[in-house]
């Protein structure tokens, strides 16, 4: 069974992990091991989130479950260190891990590229200083952000307690018209669940932390497979070798 191992920051929205499982018919293994600190949305803090001994940490505690790539389940954990940064932090992360490795901010690069998408709106939870880095990070990879918002939510822990209909009205209202589609990138939001809602409701695709996440991972071992319940990136294919 492909094996598809998550390093994930304390505790918020962990269970998308399973849901997915779920959804694939448990033909593929998605194992969550959780690396500690501040859970705070702040430049510092983040940074040090993401240092290469927290993610080695993560990756020896990975090991256990063999997996066949290794994924830094962390938007802003990675976007922070900037593209450089960050290309260097996953090949720090791939090093440790002795496997393919990448992160939630590449996975967002990836993913849009697979489906086509060359602007997009931004839905995020994080204060505005931070939601800027992603912005610029979208940008190197070329990925032009028509409009932005940030709903200034200072921890992991507040943004996972959003209900789902609080996740949708987040998504529904910060569409662009010029967008081809709109992106969450938090892995604390629990997104899974209502992706189909959120497309039927905008007419276009969405991308979520998690589901970018979880997409990268089975990307980097193979072929990604396909369900109707987690959206375009899943259902038309994307990632298909």
């Amino acid at each position: 069974m492909p094996v598809a191992g998550f390093i994930y920051p304390d505790h918020a929205a962990e269970d998308d992990y399973p849901f997915a499982e779920g959804l694939f018919g448990r033909q593929v293994s998605l194992p969550v091991e959780h690396i500690y600190g501040t859970d705070l949305h702040a430049v510092a803090e983040l940074l040090d989130l993401g240092s290469e001994r927290r993610l080695a940490e993560g990756a020896s505690l990975l090991a256990k479950h063999e997996p066949d790539a290794v994924v830094w389940a962390c938007t802003s954990g990675s976007f922070v260190y900037r593209w450089d940064g960050a290309r260097e932090q996953v090949e720090k992360l791939s090093a440790a891990a002795g496997k393919p490795a990448s992160s939630t901010s590449f996975a967002f690069v990836h993913a849009a590229a697979a489906l086509g998408l060359r602007r997009v709106a931004v839905a995020a939870s994080y204060p505005r200083d931070v939601a800027e880095y992603f912005v610029e990070f979208l940008a190197a990879g070329g990925v032009e952000v028509m409009s932005m918002s940030s709903k200034d939510i200072d921890t992991a822990a507040e943004v996972g307690r959003l209900s789902p209909e609080a996740v949708l009205e987040l998504a529904v209202s910060h569409d662009h018209p010029g967008a081809d589609a709109v992106l969450i990138p938090d892995t604390a939001m629990r997104t899974l669940g209502v992706i189909p809602a959120i497309e039927d409701r905008l007419g276009k695709p969405v991308l979520t932390a998690n589901q970018v996440t979880i997409w990268e991972g089975l990307r980097l071992i193979g072929d990604v497979p396909v369900t109707a319940g987690l959206g375009a990136l899943f259902r038309d294919g994307a990632g298909q070798r």
